[in-house]
């Protein structure tokens, strides 16, 4: 590490990340270039180009990225084409963030003929692993620093006395004991430590930031629709939107309506239990709009295999495996099988729950002809069923006299 001379920063302006942004200068001697990307957190940016610019970065080394849209599109909505899940609950809002994270970091060192990059992940969470995987997929020669796996500045009154003597500003309420730290994009909101960290407590209100309590949500139910090409989201309520504006509708529906809490212990790819409480309105309203078209539009044995395969294919997100070749693959497969999904979902949205109500699509394989418990005018003879039984149940049979 003694070469580097220019270092890439995921920078958010925060206490943190200004700490670290002196840290690297005075450890490693080095310039240091600042990126703070816009995934629809919903802070106000600015501040971090002057809080960089007040600790000596060159202006023309502050990138400050709208990746809102290419969030959305090339991230977010090539997940929800998977359904994935990750053990079972978790929507993947912050897993999905950091391969966009990384690309830009990698892009911005290419820009500006940086050495490393840099970010400030902690070496207990799953991040560092998201970051420096994807980073190095995409450069291989890339160098990464980790500054909380290599400073001896383990405990936030430790952060703030090493700010204090380096004269970075230090915030009121950073002084305190945070009493939960968040991570936020367009897509979730996420909380963890301190007050969530027994998992047999009720997460209080005031962890809640992006929903209201499903309690207090309208006593009237409200009706949406969402359309789909693709696999993908278009259109709200039958105007066309962009997919970070259509996430963004969606969120503010999902807000009103107290929807996409949950409560998780989860996995962590480095080997222990978190306990996170996690905040996903529009998301939850679009996954399971999602569902709801490729119930019409998806034949059972593509919905089976892609049920079978989502697991899978959201571990591999979850543990930051987003440019690995097996992701690729997955993603060809699961992409493949959207080619016709396409068409309307309408949904009911009450008191934190979201309903599939209705679904229609030009593509369709439903066939009330076939189904219908009214005369189907020929289309389905039901002597045929006797066979189709016979036939699957004499390996059965046959166990069954063996056995006898």
């Amino acid at each position: 590490m003694s070469d580097i001379k220019r270092v890439v920063l995921a920078y958010s302006g925060g206490l943190d990340t200004s700490v670290i942004l002196k840290w690297l200068q005075v450890t490693y001697n080095c310039e240091v270039v600042t990126f703070t990307a816009d995934l629809g957190q919903g802070e106000e940016l600015e501040p971090a180009r002057k809080k960089a610019e007040l600790m000596g970065i060159k202006p023309e080394h502050i990138y400050i990225d709208d990746l809102r849209e290419e969030f959305v599109r090339d991230f977010v909505f090539p997940m929800f084409r998977a359904n994935a899940r990750y053990e079972g609950d978790y929507l993947l809002g912050t897993s999905i963030a950091r391969p966009l994270i990384s690309k830009r970091l990698i892009e911005i060192a290419r820009e500006t003929g940086a050495d490393a990059i840099a970010h400030g992940a902690t070496g207990k969470g799953n991040d560092q692993v998201r970051f420096e995987l994807s980073a190095y997929a995409l450069d291989p020669d890339i160098k990464v620093i980790a500054p909380w796996r290599e400073w001896d500045l383990t405990s936030r009154t430790a952060l703030i006395a090493w700010a204090e003597k380096h004269q970075i500003p230090v915030p009121k309420d950073k002084r305190g004991e945070s009493p939960f730290s968040t991570d936020a994009n367009l897509l979730h909101t996420s909380s963890e430590g301190k007050v969530l960290e027994d998992p047999w407590e009720e997460t209080p209100d005031y962890v809640y930031s992006r929903t209201v309590n499903p309690e207090d949500a309208p006593d009237q139910p409200e009706y949406i629709t969402i359309d789909f090409e693709k696999g993908d989201g278009v259109a709200l309520n039958g105007m066309p939107m962009s997919p970070a504006t259509l996430l963004t509708e969606l969120n503010e529906l999902g807000r009103k309506h107290g929807i996409g809490r949950l409560d998780l212990v989860e996995n962590r790819f480095v080997g222990m239990k978190s306990r996170g409480m996690y905040e996903t309105p529009g998301g939850t309203i679009y996954a399971a709009a999602h569902r709801g078209i490729e119930q019409i539009t998806l034949d059972r044995g593509a919905a089976h295999l892609k049920d079978e395969l989502m697991p899978r294919y959201a571990e591999l997100i979850y543990n930051g495996f987003w440019f690995a070749p097996e992701r690729e693959m997955l993603q060809a497969a699961i992409d493949h099988s959207q080619q016709k999904v396409a068409g309307t979902v309408r949904l009911k949205l009450y008191k934190g729950g979201v309903y599939l109500v209705g679904r229609k699509s030009p593509n369709s394989l439903y066939s009330e002809r076939h189904v219908t418990f009214e005369d189907d005018a020929g289309a389905y003879d039901q002597k045929d069923a006797g066979g189709f039984i016979k036939l699957n149940a004499l390996r059965l049979r046959l166990l069954a006299k063996r056995d006898r």
